[in-house]
């Protein structure tokens, strides 16, 4: 993230900051949560304003009709900058993922219908913060999406799109679960889609429109130094992983990370930095205002920190 100067964070013509913009998203009801444990950590951040200190250039005269004057004057080396958090609730389908993600990143983004939100903001959103709940134990703050896997069924029923394979590809042996997705399924109880009439069960992920993404996509964010940064604030509970588990929290990070770079050259960084944070269900050990409050640091570190 570029370090937040007196020309990133003023436009042109005011002198009060550019508010930086946040979206946040938790999940939907699915399996045994009538009430994600993921919204109910964000849910309280919706409309938040968070006023932050950032650090700005001083003021350099280099106009020679316009010389600085003789008896020095002070200018003030910070500023207060807003940070504006909008939360989503999304459906754990892959269906209003697949919907609803693509406009998130679109310039201006478009949301869902939501009651009492202010206007997106026309240049996109700063960060995308995606929260989805995950097993017992500590957060867990994600590296890495990916493109295929996803052989686990959402909360209707259904699976992920077919992505059609070349033949030479379709002959290969299926790559083994990872311990991730091995203690996602036995989490949620759910089978891995089995044989089809003797055939190896269907390829399924993000196909078209997805051809020219990689398999994996990593986040641009400092992912060790955001981690370190919850540790030293307070955060004991917190690791780093390269496994989001194959199911709608890894299809949602693919997703986001790849719409965060489909008009981006290849040699830029995105404008909009993607990030996906598992929490545990409530009190397994974090309580939802333990988890609300790691969010919140995690935010206010990405929007402050020229190193994140």
């Amino acid at each position: 993230m570029p370090a937040l100067n007196g020309a990133d964070i003023t436009p042109s013509g005011t002198g009060e900051p550019r508010p930086y913009f946040v979206l946040v998203t938790g999940f939907g009801p699915f399996s045994r949560y009538a009430v994600n444990p993921s919204w109910l950590a964000v849910q309280s951040l919706h409309n938040a304003v968070i006023r932050v200190e950032v650090p700005v250039d001083p003021v350099i005269h280099d106009d020679p009709r316009n010389p600085p004057p003789s008896i020095p004057i002070s200018h003030p080396t910070t500023a207060l900058r807003e940070i504006r958090i909008t939360a989503l609730n999304v459906a754990v389908t892959y269906e209003d993922v697949l919907s609803i993600v693509p406009g998130l990143h679109a310039r201006p983004p478009v949301l869902p219908p939501l009651e009492n939100v202010s206007p997106p903001p026309p240049n996109g959103y700063d960060l995308v913060l995606h929260v989805g709940v995950a097993g017992r134990g500590p957060l867990r703050v994600e590296r890495v999406g990916h493109k295929f896997g996803y052989n686990m069924k959402d909360a209707n029923g259904c699976h992920a799109p077919i992505v059609r394979v070349a033949r030479e590809e379709a002959s290969r042996s299926p790559s083994e679960p990872s311990p991730e997705e091995r203690l996602e399924r036995a989490r949620l109880g759910y089978d891995i889609e089995g044989p089809i009439d003797g055939a190896e069960p269907p390829k399924r992920g993000f196909g078209k429109g997805y051809e020219l993404f990689t398999e994996e996509i990593y986040t641009d964010v400092d992912v060790e130094k955001l981690v370190h940064h919850l540790k030293k604030s307070g955060v004991e509970q917190v690791y780093s992983s390269l496994d989001a588990g194959h199911y709608l929290c890894d299809f949602i990070y693919y997703c986001s990370l790849a719409e965060s770079r489909r008009f981006v050259p290849k040699t830029d960084k995105p404008t909009t930095k993607v990030l996906f944070m598992h929490c545990p269900p409530v009190d397994q050990p974090l309580s939802t205002e333990e988890v609300t409050e790691a969010v919140e640091k995690s935010i206010i570190w990405l929007c402050t920190s020229p190193t994140s």
